[in-house]
C-alpha cells in the first residue's frame, strides 16, 4: 500500500497526540511519523498503520540499555558484556547521524547473535514503544511531518502493533498518573540504579593505614618524581581516561596526575560511560580490574574489539596480585599491570612508559 499524504506542519503549532495517531491508524499508513517539540523528537514508524518501532532523543541507548538490564534477569545471555558491545557497536551511529534508527539496527543485531529470539525482541520493542508512546500523548504543541521511510523495508520486522491499542493503554496509564506526573512534555532520562557501593577488597584497600594525611586513599602518596626523570613528550597533553567505581581512587589518581601535560577524565562507571571514552579518545585509559557491572577484564577486551582502542593503552588497575589475574590481564592484551596501593611515582612511570 502506498504512504498516504498528509499535511506536515514545520512550524510549531498545537497537537493532539492522540488524535493524529488515531488518523494514522484508520488511514493505514506508512513511514515515519517524526514529531518535534522544543530540543525532543520522537521517530514512529509504521506499517499499514501498524508500529514497527517507536524511538525518541532522549538517550534511545540508554532506554534500550535500561529494559536489557532488566530482561537480563530472565534471559541470561544478556550480560554486562554484551549490552556493552551493543553501544559500542551502534551508539556512535547515533551521534554521527550515519544511521536513522541506530537502536533498532542494535536490536536486530542481538537477534542475529542469538542474544535474543524473534519472540524477546518483540516483547522489547512493544515495552520500548509503550514508554515513548506515553511521553509523546504528553505533547500539546510541536511540528510534525510523515516520511516515506524504504530503507526501513529491508531490515527485520519483529513484530506489528495495534497502534489504536497501544495509544489507548498509553493513555489510560497517563489517566491514571497524578497530575504532576502526566503534565511532562519532555521525557526524563531514568537514573540508572546499577552503580553499586565498592566491593569489600576495594574497600579494604581503601582503609590500608599508609604514611598519608589522608589514611582513605588507596594509594601511598610519597614525592612525585622530578622533572629532569620525566621523558620528552611528543604532545603538549595527554588525555588519560580513569575507570573506576570508586571515587576515592578516581580522586587520588587524579591529584597524582595533577600537572599541565595530563588532562584526566574521570569515569565512575563502564557501561554509561562508555562512548564517553569513545568521544574523547583518549592516549591512555587506567582501568579498574574490580567492578560491580562489568570487570575490567571484560571492559577491556570489548575496547579491543573496537577499531579506536586496538594500540590504545591499556593499563589495569588492582589490588590482586596473583598469576592468574596478570594472565587474564595478558589474555585481554592489556598494556600494563599496576597494582594497588601504589605511589605517585609509580604511576607516573607507568604512564610515561606507555606514553613515550
Amino acid at each position: 500500500m502506498n504512504t498516504i499524504s498528509m499535511a506536515s506542519y514545520r512550524s510549531s503549532q498545537k497537537l493532539n497526540p492522540l488524535s493524529l495517531l488515531a488518523q494514522l491508524s484508520s488511514r493505514q499508513a506508512n513511514g515515519c511519523l517524526q514529531i518535534s517539540s522544543g530540543s525532543v523528537s520522537w521517530s514512529i514508524y509504521l506499517e499499514q498503520g501498524k508500529l514497527i518501532y517507536a524511538s525518541d532523543s532522549v538517550d534511545p541507548f540508554e532506554r534500550l540499555d535500561r529494559h536489557l538490564r532488566l530482561k537480563s534477569r530472565e534471559i541470561p545471555t544478556l550480560v554486562s558484556a554484551v549490552r556493552v558491545q551493543v553501544r559500542l557497536l551502534f551508539e556512535s551511529d547515533l551521534e554521527s547521524q550515519s544511521s536513522q534508527y541506530p537502536d533498532y539496527q542494535a536490536i536486530c543485531w542481538l537477534v542475529n547473535q542469538q542474544y535474543l529470539n524473534s519472540a524477546q525482541a518483540a516483547t522489547l520493542i512493544e515495552e520500548l514503544a509503550e514508554e515513548v508512546v506515553r511521553s509523546l500523548l504528553s505533547v500539546r504543541e510541536g511540528t510534525y511531518q510523515l516520511i516515506p521511510q524504504d530503507q526501513f523495508q529491508d531490515v527485520p520486522k519483529f513484530c506489528r502493533i495495534e497502534l489504536r491499542t497501544l495509544v489507548e493503554r498509553c493513555h489510560e496509564q497517563l489517566r491514571r498518573q497524578p497530575s504532576s506526573e502526566s503534565t511532562n512534555v519532555v521525557p526524563q532520562p531514568h537514573p540508572d540504579s546499577s552503580t553499586q557501593p565498592a566491593s569489600p577488597t576495594k574497600l579494604e584497600l581503601i582503609q590500608q593505614p599508609t604514611p598519608t594525611p589522608n589514611p582513605k586513599s588507596p594509594i601511598s602518596n610519597v614525592s612525585p618524581p622530578t622533572n629532569n626523570s620525566i621523558p620528552k613528550k611528543s604532545k603538549s597533553t595527554y588525555t588519560i581516561a580513569c575507570i573506576d567505581d570508586s571515587t576515592t581512587v578516581l580522586n587520588a589518581i587524579n591529584s597524582f596526575l595533577d600537572d599541565k601535560s595530563f588532562s584526566v577524565v574521570m569515569i565512575n562507571d563502564p557501561v554509561r560511560a562508555l562512548m564517553q571514552v569513545v568521544r574523547i579518545k583518549p592516549d591512555l585509559i587506567l582501568l579498574d580490574v574490580e567492578m560491580p557491572n562489568l570487570d575490567g577484564y571484560e571492559l577491556c577486551s570489548l575496547l579491543r574489539k573496537h577499531s579506536l582502542f586496538k594500540t590504545t593503552p591499556i593499563i589495569m588497575v588492582t589490588g590482586n596480585t596473583g598469576f592468574l589475574d596478570r594472565a587474564k590481564a595478558k589474555l585481554v592484551r592489556a598494556s600494563g599491570y599496576l597494582t594497588k596501593p601504589f605511589n605517585q611515582s609509580e604511576l607516573l612511570k607507568m604512564v610515561f612508559k606507555h606514553l613515550s
